[in-house]
């Protein structure tokens, strides 16, 4: 596929799990891709890998700035960067709250509004967010991520609702438990990692994790310019976690 042919993508948190799997995809379909992360080690060959914080005003802007200039503009961004959290409501402290909503919820903010001058300049503008199932579900120990995705789902709408007149499309994808490095750690925190394996796999009705892969394609149809009336969405990549009972 080339619908992405001609148009410059950021991704951020791409040089790992699902950013860099969906930065990836974008470069195999046509695009001119810039990754966003703290740690570049592992950024996807072809990509502009470029060091930024997203919790840093200073930071996001200067590296936005960069990739602008070096690409020649922007015309699609995912906000893919985020943090976990574990725990009920009393788990966490204030200082633990106050960083995951910073990166999960403040970092999308910072990083979209740096690049809306480009956005707004596109033919083809589409914001993605990077959601999660626990927007729409109770999952236990997991009070401060779920809070942070909530806020994701609702912040999408309200992007789609503010720029829809500047024609740049807003939308979320909401995976499920994705197999990614971030969910192994989990795993190897496990006082049994197989029984804490198979308890992830079969909450989602199909019986398995959701591929990093899967969650790219479905960032990328959601930005596609073939996808040029979907506006608002939140696709739900999740096995049916959210939606049937089996």
């Amino acid at each position: 596929m080339s619908d992405f042919t001609g148009l410059v993508a950021v991704v951020t948190g791409g040089a790992s799990g699902l950013g860099a799997a969906t930065a990836r995809e974008l470069l195999s379909r046509g695009a001119r891709v810039a990754v966003l992360d703290r740690d570049l080690t592992n950024a996807p060959d072809g990509a502009l890998a470029v060091p930024a914080d997203i919790t840093d005003t200073g930071a996001v802007d200067a590296a936005i700035a960069l990739i602008a200039g070096e690409l020649g503009g922007i015309d699609v961004l995912v906000n893919n960067a985020g943090i976990g959290a574990a725990g009920d409501i009393a788990a966490n402290t204030a200082e633990e709250w106050l960083r995951v909503l910073d990166v999960n919820v403040v970092g999308i903010a910072r990083v979209t509004s740096a690049a809306l001058p480009w956005l707004r300049r596109s033919d083809h503008a589409a914001v993605v967010n990077t959601c999660s199932a626990v927007a729409f579900i109770g999952v236990p120990n997991r009070a401060l991520y779920s809070a942070t995705k909530g806020a994701v789902a609702a912040l999408t709408l309200a992007m789609a609702a503010d720029h829809v007149a500047d024609g740049i499309r807003v939308n979320a994808v909401s995976p499920g438990t994705a197999d990614t490095p971030w969910v192994g750690r989990i795993l190897d925190s496990a006082p049994e990692r197989d029984v804490a394996a198979e308890a992830l796999r079969v909450r989602q009705p199909m019986g398995r994790l959701v591929s990093a892969e899967e969650v790219a394609f479905a960032v990328a149809s959601l930005a596609s310019p073939r996808a040029a009336s979907t506006t608002a969405a939140v696709l739900r990549v999740d096995g049916g976690m959210t939606s049937i009972k089996v």
